[in-house]
């Protein structure tokens, strides 16, 4: 009445999906979207790097205020 868990011998092999093959495809995804996601920050730090803000009228300015962020422009 017990299952039988035992498997054939046609039933095994290295190179199944679940085996060294899922494996191997599992790893060649990470890494893909490793680099994906790597080159795609170099770019937008590249990007970033050379924008400059400009400070517009600095006397309105407070010393703690949400409105400050008006007087920031992007000069880009």
């Amino acid at each position: 009445m017990g299952l039988n868990t035992q498997m054939e011998e046609n039933e095994r092999g290295v190179f199944k999906l679940h085996g060294l093959t899922g494996g191997l495809i599992a790893t060649a995804l990470l890494l893909s979207i490793l680099v994906f996601l790597s080159v795609n920050a170099v770019s937008v730090q590249q990007e970033n790097a050379t924008n400059v803000y400009k400070i517009e009228n600095p006397q309105d300015l407070q010393m703690i205020s949400e409105d400050n962020e008006k007087h920031l422009v992007d000069v880009k």
